[in-house]
C-alpha cells in the first residue's frame, strides 16, 4: 500500500493492518520528516485516544492529515503507533 499526496509518498508498506477499513502502517513506514504533531486527538471506545499528525508537503500544510494511536487500549495492541490517513485527504493505491 503506497499514501501520496500531490506525487509526494508519504507512507509505504505491504505490512499494513485493516481495521474499519482502515490501513494502518507500521511507524517505520511513514516518512516521518513531512509530519508535525497536531493538537488534535479524539477518543475511540475500543482504540483509545488517537493524536493526529499534520503534513508539510510543497510549502502547503495540510492539518489532521492522518492519526494514530500511541497508547492504545488493549484490543487494539496491534495498532500501536501504527498511522492511518484521511482517504479525503491522499490518494492510497494498492
Amino acid at each position: 500500500m503506497k499514501v501520496t499526496l500531490d506525487g509526494t509518498v508519504l507512507a509505504e508498506s505491504n505490512d499494513t493492518i485493516v481495521i474499519e477499513n482502515n490501513h494502518y502502517f507500521p511507524p517505520s513506514s511513514v516518512k516521518q520528516e513531512l509530519f508535525s504533531d497536531s493538537n488534535t486527538s479524539s477518543k475511540c471506545p475500543w482504540k483509545g485516544t488517537a493524536a493526529y499528525y499534520n503534513a508539510q508537503v510543497d510549502g502547503k500544510t495540510i492539518n489532521d492529515i492522518a492519526w494514530y494511536y500511541p497508547q492504545p487500549l488493549e484490543k487494539a495492541q496491534s495498532i500501536a503507533g501504527y498511522v492511518a490517513f484521511y482517504k479525503n485527504k491522499v490518494q492510497i493505491e494498492a
